[in-house]
C-alpha cells in the first residue's frame, strides 16, 4: 500500500483491503463508466410453487445460502439501537465456525458493541459502513483487523450498483412480511417506517433473508421489499426492543445557544428569500434542527407560505406541518419516532424513499439537488469551510456520515453548530477529518454569529439589509479561541496505521483515518 495525495490534498491509500482505489478527483471531476452490476440470475423453478419460503431458522437460512469464510454479509439501521437482530446473526455466524467476514451495515449503533468480541476474534474482519459509538472507538484504536470504510447513504447505494460491492448474503431485518418474502417496516410491533436503505441489498445481493416477528398472510401490503427478490423467510420472537427503534434526538433542545441557532436558522431562510410559496428543505433529528423547524413552522403559518415538499428523516414536528398543511409531501428515508412511522402508514402523501432516489451519485439525478435547503450539523469546520462529521478533534471516530455528504448538493447548505462544546472550539485552522468540501458548504451559523462562503455572492447580498450577525469565519473563530484559551489540541496519531477510510459521493477516498495514539 502507498498513499496518494489527492485532489483535497489530503494522503489516502492505493489499496484497500487488498482492493484498489481511486482518490478523490474534486466535486463532480470522476466520471464512472462500465455498467451497473447485476446479481445472478435465478429461476422461479428453484422456488416452492405456493410461495412459502419459510424456513425453520437463521442458521438454516444461512447455511441454504451458501455462508462461508470471507463472505460480505449486510445488514440495515432502521432498527437503531434497538437492533437485536444483527446481534443474534453474529452469534449465528460464529457457532458455525465461520470467519473473516466483511460486514456491510448502512450503519452501526452502541447496541453492537456485542460485535467487538468478534472482530476480536476474526470472525469478522472489518466493517464498511458508518461506525457509531463503541465501534468506531475500537476501530480509532488500531484494533480491527481490516481497514474501515465510511460512506454516506447515497455512497454506499453507488458502491453497490458499480459493483466495488458485492453482497453475498443480504440480511433483512421486516417488521412485517409474508411468507413470499414481501415486507414493510411500517406495521408491527417492531414497527420503524421505511426500509429503504435496505432496498440495494434486496436487489442486488445474491441471497436474500427476510427475517421478521409479524408473519402475515400473502399479501404483505404495502411492500416495501418485494418477495420476488427474496430467497429465505425466518420468523422470529423479537426484531429489537421498540423503545430503542426510534431515534434518541428527537427532544427540541433546551439549551438557549442551541435554541439561538436555530432561530437564526430560521431568520436566515426567511431574509436570504429562502422561505417563499413551493420551497423545500431538510432538516435533522437532532434537537437544534428540531427547534429550527418549530421556528420556521412559525415564519410559514404567519406568511401563509407552504413547502412543496420537506426532505426527511421525519419526526412528529414535520408529521404536524404536513398534516398542517404546510407541506405538500414529506419524502422521507428514515423516520425518528412512531409518530413519523404512523404517519408513513397512514397518509399517502408521507412517502416512503430510498438513497436510490434520494442521494445515489451514479444516476441520472436524485431528490438531494433539488431540496432548496438542508440543515446539518457537524463535529468540526475549518476556515475553509471544509467539515468533518465522523471524528471529533481528538480523533476518535464515533459518528456515521449518514446522508450528511449527500446533502451538501442542496441549493443551500447550512451547517448549523455551536462555536464550541466542552470548552473545546469546533472551528479549526483545518478539519481532522475531511468529509465534506468546502466549495459545497454555503453557511454556517454559530450562537456567536453567522459566517457565508464568500463564493455565495448571491446569498452574501441577499441578507445586506438583515438584522441578522453576519461575520467572517475568521472573526468568529478568533473570538471563540479567546474564550477557550486558544486551539484545541492535536490529536496524537499514528501516521503510519491508515485505520479506516471516508469515501465522497462518488466512490473515490477523500481522506484517512489514523490509529489513535
Amino acid at each position: 500500500m502507498k498513499l496518494i495525495k489527492n485532489a483535497a490534498n489530503r494522503l489516502v491509500p492505493n489499496l484497500i483491503n487488498g482492493e484498489e482505489q481511486i482518490p478523490f478527483k474534486g466535486i463532480g471531476k470522476y466520471k464512472p463508466s462500465g455498467r451497473m452490476f447485476n446479481p445472478k440470475i435465478k429461476s422461479c423453478a428453484d422456488y416452492p410453487a405456493d410461495g412459502n419460503k419459510i424456513v425453520n431458522s437463521l442458521k438454516e437460512a444461512l447455511k441454504k445460502s451458501g455462508l462461508k469464510d470471507g463472505m460480505t454479509i449486510s445488514t440495515h439501521h432502521h432498527l437503531r439501537n434497538g437492533d437485536i437482530l444483527t446481534n443474534i446473526l453474529f452469534d449465528t455466524i460464529k457457532e458455525m465456525g465461520i470467519k473473516n467476514i466483511r460486514w456491510f451495515p448502512t450503519a452501526s449503533f452502541p447496541c453492537h458493541s456485542h460485535l467487538i468480541k468478534y472482530l476480536e476474534d476474526g470472525t469478522i474482519h472489518h466493517i464498511e459502513g458508518s461506525m457509531n459509538g463503541p465501534l468506531g472507538k475500537f476501530t480509532s484504536e488500531g484494533k480491527m483487523k481490516g481497514v474501515g470504510v465510511l460512506r454516506s447513504h447515497g455512497g454506499r447505494y453507488q458502491s453497490i450498483q458499480d459493483g466495488e460491492v458485492h453482497i453475498d448474503i443480504a440480511v433483512i431485518a421486516s417488521p412485517t412480511a409474508d411468507p413470499f418474502g414481501n415486507a414493510n417496516g411500517v406495521n408491527g410491533k417492531s414497527a420503524c417506517g421505511g426500509l429503504g436503505f435496505a432496498l440495494a441489498d434486496s436487489e442486488y445481493a445474491d441471497n436474500v433473508i427476510v427475517v421478521t416477528d409479524n408473519l402475515v398472510p400473502f399479501p404483505c401490503v404495502p411492500w416495501q421489499i418485494q418477495g420476488n427478490n427474496v430467497d429465505y423467510v425466518v420468523q422470529v420472537d423479537s426484531l429489537g426492543d421498540p423503545s430503542k427503534i426510534v431515534s434518541g434526538t428527537t427532544e427540541v433542545t433546551k439549551s438557549p445557544d442551541r435554541l439561538l441557532i436555530a432561530e437564526y436558522v430560521a431568520q436566515f431562510m426567511e431574509d436570504a428569500g429562502i422561505m417563499k410559496d413551493g420551497f423545500s428543505f431538510q432538516a435533522g433529528a437532532g434537537g437544534t434542527n428540531l427547534a429550527f423547524a418549530l421556528f420556521l413552522k412559525e415564519k410559514m403559518k404567519s406568511k401563509g407560505i407552504k413547502a412543496k415538499f420537506i426532505r426527511g428523516g421525519s419526526t412528529k414536528y414535520l408529521v404536524e406541518m404536513l398534516e398542517e398543511g404546510l407541506t405538500d409531501y414529506i419524502l422521507d428515508g428514515q423516520t425518528f419516532d412512531l409518530e413519523g412511522v404512523r404517519s408513513m402508514r397512514d397518509n399517502p402523501k408521507h412517502v416512503n424513499t430510498s438513497p436510490f432516489t434520494s442521494y445515489n451519485y451514479h444516476g441520472k439525478g436524485n431528490f438531494a439537488s433539488i431540496v432548496d435547503a438542508a440543515v446539518l450539523g457537524a463535529t468540526e469546520v475549518d476556515l475553509n469551510f471544509n467539515a468533518n462529521v465522523v471524528s471529533h478533534s481528538d480523533g476518535y471516530l464515533l459518528h456515521g456520515i449518514g446522508g450528511w455528504q449527500n446533502c451538501l448538493f442542496s441549493k443551500c447548505t447550512i451547517l448549523a453548530i455551536p462555536s464550541f462544546r466542552d470548552r473545546i472550539p469546533v472551528i479549526l485552522d483545518k478539519v481532522t477529518t475531511l468529509c465534506g468540501p468546502g466549495e459545497l458548504i454555503d453557511v454556517i451559523i454559530t450562537e456567536r454569529g453567522i459566517a457565508i462562503n464568500p463564493n455565495r455572492k448571491d446569498l452574501l447580498n441577499s441578507v445586506k439589509k438583515s438584522s441578522l450577525p453576519i461575520r467572517s469565519i475568521k472573526e468568529i473563530q478568533k473570538e471563540v479561541y479567546e474564550i477557550c484559551g486558544g486551539a484545541p489540541e492535536k490529536p496524537k496519531l499514528n501516521k503510519d496505521k491508515i485505520v479506516a477510510v471516508v469515501k465522497w459521493v462518488d466512490g473515490t477516498v477523500i481522506d484517512s483515518v489514523y490509529q489513535i495514539i
